[in-house]
């Protein structure tokens, strides 16, 4: 049988592969809903109305992952992060394979958006288990020195990178066939990529071991004494769950604009190609992969306060020039709009991960983590796009988009202002009674 690898650049390596292919099954169903589904599933619709609709079936996801993260969260903490992770990938991938497979509306009328749905429950359940153990089997593989951060950010690799994976196969099947026929049958061929995709993280989540804290944290407790994770983490760490969660408002809403609804912008609202939109999310896609390294070492250095909170100012400064830029109508100017919007995003990735998992137990670090992240990305996140759609409406401009995004900045400034640097905290102490103070020697 194949040795199990322990070594870090492997596990970051494989946690990596594992989370970029989640979220280019992710994130493929957010961007086909600005290009493909609002005209395949909500035909008949004024555009913006059909987009608005896709972005609801989009906003269903966010909805099933607290508790893809209550569920994933528990069996992480009591059977391993590594076989949570393995099922996660599994649920993800079949999915979205399905959703290759999906009619249309003209095909089979209410039950396709009805059918739709369904997989993308299943893709926000598997989701909301894939972050905190990805991030876990990295954190807990290392030990307290001053590289936590670094180790912990590969990870938050894996989102941009599927982004960018996401927009990149969207914008060649684009490119090399008619719009007729990307519309009928070509999209289909981003999805069904999953189950290949699958494979290859699959083999190499397999081939990684479990956690050493994870693991002693299983030999001290016995199966009789151990609680619900869940619970046991709502009922101690529950001020630690909203903290971290609120740290993150900032950061997943400017995610998903910067990324996701800028492309429903630039093509709706600004009347440009939807090559402008995909071009300029995979160059900001790229710099976040680049970035958020750098961002992990600053950290490590630093501490996790300030990189945050720097983020956190750059994305209430960052909303209103984010909408300048992009009513230029200038290619290079949304480009860097966009960059711009992903850098700060960066700075954000490269510290979330070591400070979530610096603020929990190991018996219960796999389910707080993932209520936090996933607690973030409801009420954040899958509100984004609509709530921006809403807000063009009302007012007809981006600027009270990017108000509403400096709200969201001001949210995150907010909580790391109250959190605590965690730079020090020691992986294994956290939750242990201090031990006594020896008593003094009478003189």
């Amino acid at each position: 049988m194949r040795r199990k690898h322990t070594s870090l650049p492997v596990v970051a390596g494989s946690s990596l592969a594992g989370t970029a292919v989640e979220w280019y099954d992710f994130f493929l169903y957010g961007t086909a809903s600005t290009l493909v589904f609002n005209k395949v599933f909500f035909p008949g619709s004024d555009p913006l109305a059909g987009t608005m609709l896709a972005f609801a079936t989009y906003a269903v996801g966010f909805v099933a992952r607290p508790i893809g993260a209550a569920v994933l969260g528990h069996l992480g903490d009591r059977r391993g992060r590594r076989s949570t992770l393995i099922a996660s990938l599994l649920l993800m991938g079949a999915s979205t394979f399905l959703i290759a497979l999906l009619p249309s509306y003209a095909t089979a009328g209410v039950a396709a958006p009805l059918l739709l749905v369904l997989c993308r429950l299943v893709q926000g359940f598997a989701l909301g288990g894939e972050w905190g153990g990805a991030v876990l089997l990295v954190a807990e593989h290392g030990d307290d020195s001053a590289r936590r951060a670094f180790w912990s950010s590969w990870p938050n690799v894996g989102p941009p990178l599927g982004n960018l994976m996401a927009a990149g196969v969207l914008a060649l099947l684009g490119a090399l066939m008619p719009a007729d026929d990307f519309l009928s049958w070509g999209w289909r061929i981003a999805f069904a990529l999953s189950a290949l995709l699958v494979v290859i993280g699959l083999w190499l989540r397999l081939y990684v071991a479990e956690t050493p804290l994870f693991e002693a944290a299983r030999a001290e407790s016995t199966a009789g004494a151990r609680s619900t994770p869940v619970a046991v983490v709502v009922r101690h760490h529950w001020r630690e769950i909203v903290l971290a969660a609120c740290t993150r408002f900032g950061e997943n809403a400017g995610f998903y604009l910067f990324s996701l609804f800028v492309l429903t912008y630039v093509t709706n609202m600004l009347h440009l190609d939807r090559s402008v939109g995909l071009i300029a999310v995979m160059a900001g896609q790229g710099v976040a992969v680049v970035a958020i390294p750098l961002f992990a070492i600053l950290a490590d250095r630093h501490g996790r306060k300030p990189i945050y909170l720097g983020a956190s100012m750059a994305t209430i400064v960052w909303g209103f020039v984010f909408f300048a830029l992009l009513d230029t109508r200038n290619t290079v100017a949304i480009i860097i709009a966009v960059a711009g919007g992903l850098l700060i995003f960066a700075a954000y990735s490269g510290v979330i991960g070591a400070f979530f998992s610096e603020l929990f137990p190991t018996h219960v670090r796999y389910s707080g983590v993932s209520l936090a992240y996933n607690l973030a990305s409801i009420l954040a996140g899958s509100l984004a796009p609509i709530i921006a759609i809403w807000l063009y409406q009302q007012f007809g401009t981006g600027y009270a988009i990017g108000a509403y995004l400096a709200a969201m900045g001001l949210v995150s400034l907010i909580a790391t202002l109250i959190a605590q640097e965690t730079k020090s905290v020691v992986l294994t102490d956290i939750g242990k009674a201090p031990a006594p103070s020896a008593p003094s020697s009478s003189p």
